[in-house]
């Protein structure tokens, strides 16, 4: 059973991972998500694609939700130069040929920081296709309204004519009491 909270919005993401010979010799291979698919049918890291070393897989396919909660990072990421959505790969242990596990696709930039803290996963970027912007953009606009700035103004309060914060008026005091206390001087 799928629970989907109210005002939210789901979206089928299809996730292509592309495969390409390492640059070093530790690594054998270089993994990079290269591009998502909207709509897409369920897949397990079915090849799309062979041209030479470089391979392109439909990874996984997840879906991308939108939140109400979110929607003030979701325009923020439309305003970008490059819309783009984020991918997080992580990492599985024990399969030599295949060493992610495509964990989480989101239209949230900040969601994506959150994952860039960990050194475990994978975060890419990926541009944002048209129709994905546009249903994106469609999401926003019903949802976001943008907060006023309201500049904070200072009470009228004459704070000159007394002495409040001085001190505790409990405490006797005979001198001020921001000045720095002296070291009495012992006489012998």
């Amino acid at each position: 059973m799928k629970f989907e909270y109210p005002g939210s919005q789901s979206l089928p993401l299809g996730v292509v991972v592309r495969r390409a010979p390492g640059v070093t010799r530790w690594a054998k291979h270089a993994w990079k998500a290269s591009a998502v698919l909207p709509g897409a049918g369920p897949a397990d890291w079915k090849m799309l694609r062979t041209d030479g070393d470089v391979t392109e897989f439909h990874a996984a396919t997840l879906p991308l939700t939108l939140y109400v909660s979110d929607v003030e990072a979701y325009a923020h990421e439309l305003q970008a130069r490059e819309p783009s959505v984020y991918v997080v790969l992580r990492p599985v242990s024990g399969n030599k040929d295949i060493p992610w596990t495509v964990a989480l696709v989101t239209a949230s930039p900040y969601e994506a920081q959150d994952y860039c803290d960990s050194a475990e996963e994978q975060v890419e970027k990926i541009p944002m296709p048209d129709g994905l912007g546009a249903w994106i953009t469609e999401f926003v606009d019903k949802h976001y309204e943008e907060e006023v700035f309201v500049k904070r103004r200072r009470d009228k309060a004459r704070i000159d004519r007394s002495q409040d914060g001085i001190g505790d008026p409990r405490i006797r005091q005979t001198t001020d009491v921001y000045r720095a206390p002296r070291r009495k001087e012992v006489v012998n």
